[in-house]
């Protein structure tokens, strides 16, 4: 004859004060993630269910030529920061006194805040009674050009405008990596011989290639996301055509079309995902 026997579950032991502050702790930034965070991407995700959108979103013209520009301004305003960055960071690593006064200087794009920044290149750019146009009557007598009202100089200057409010933090990332380098390899390079090219391609490229991938990527995942480097300057026009895929959203909302709009910023995520995937693969290695 067998007898069942019953164990009773053990007791679960109660949370240490460091684990149940600890916890305590956490609990605000997890309410703040759910609420700020995961509900808007949910409920954004759910208005942009159904295929009716995209089919309406890829009928629009203003998408295509959206996208055009967006592809433009990764591929031009990111590899020409970067390059620029690169170089930047070989003069500002320099110890002379003059050149730490000049870095900052050249900071400040970075810290001062976005939104009167960009407003006042805007309003240095107007065709009437804006700085460059001024200046240009006062020197030659003719009038300057209609900056923002042509496309293709108003995405020049929307992408001008991101390379120079962004670059400073990148030159300073790439500065770091530079003083990472060990200098004895460098004078060891001088002892015999080599030129600052041969030391750049030797010694500066194969240590910081690294490092300049992962900024490129990572740049090119917050450029996707920069709104006000096109919104506050050229507000998408003239006519709409200086849109990318960070403002199209807000031109639908004006419309009143908020399913255009959440699909609008669902199409983006074949771009985005690939660069979130490669950028995780390279910070885990």
């Amino acid at each position: 004859m067998t007898t069942a026997t019953l164990t009773a579950p053990k007791a679960r032991k109660p949370l240490s004060p460091w684990e149940f502050w600890g916890r305590m702790l956490v609990l605000p930034y997890l309410l703040v993630f759910v609420v700020f965070v995961l509900y808007p991407v949910g409920y954004g995700l759910w208005l942009a269910r159904h295929p009716q959108s995209y089919v309406k979103l890829f009928e629009d013209p203003i998408f295509f030529r959206t996208a055009i520009n967006t592809v433009i301004f990764l591929v031009v305003a990111i590899n020409l920061k970067m390059v620029v960055a690169l170089g930047l960071s070989g003069f500002f690593v320099r110890t002379n006194g003059w050149i730490k006064a000049l870095s900052v200087l050249f900071i400040l794009p970075w810290a001062v805040p976005s939104i009167p920044t960009i407003l006042s290149v805007r309003f240095m750019l107007n065709p009437e009674w804006g700085v460059i146009n001024t200046t240009i009557y006062k020197l030659t007598g003719l009038d300057g050009p209609n900056w923002l009202n042509d496309p293709t100089l108003a995405l020049s200057f929307s992408m001008l405008m991101h390379i120079w409010k962004s670059l400073p933090f990148w030159t300073l990332i790439l500065i770091a990596g530079r003083l990472a380098i060990p200098g004895e390899q460098y004078e060891a390079a001088s002892v015999d011989g080599a030129t600052t090219w041969q030391k750049f391609r030797f010694i500066t490229w194969p240590s910081m290639k690294g490092l300049y991938l992962t900024s490129t990527i990572l740049s090119m995942i917050w450029t996707l996301g920069d709104f006000n480097s096109v919104y506050l300057l050229t507000g998408g026009g003239p006519a709409d055509l200086t849109h990318v895929l960070a403002t199209l959203g807000i031109r639908y909302l004006r419309l009143d079309q908020i399913d255009l709009a959440m699909a609008s910023i669902v199409v983006a995520l074949p771009l985005v995902l690939p660069l979130v995937y490669v950028m995780m693969k390279r910070l885990s290695k």
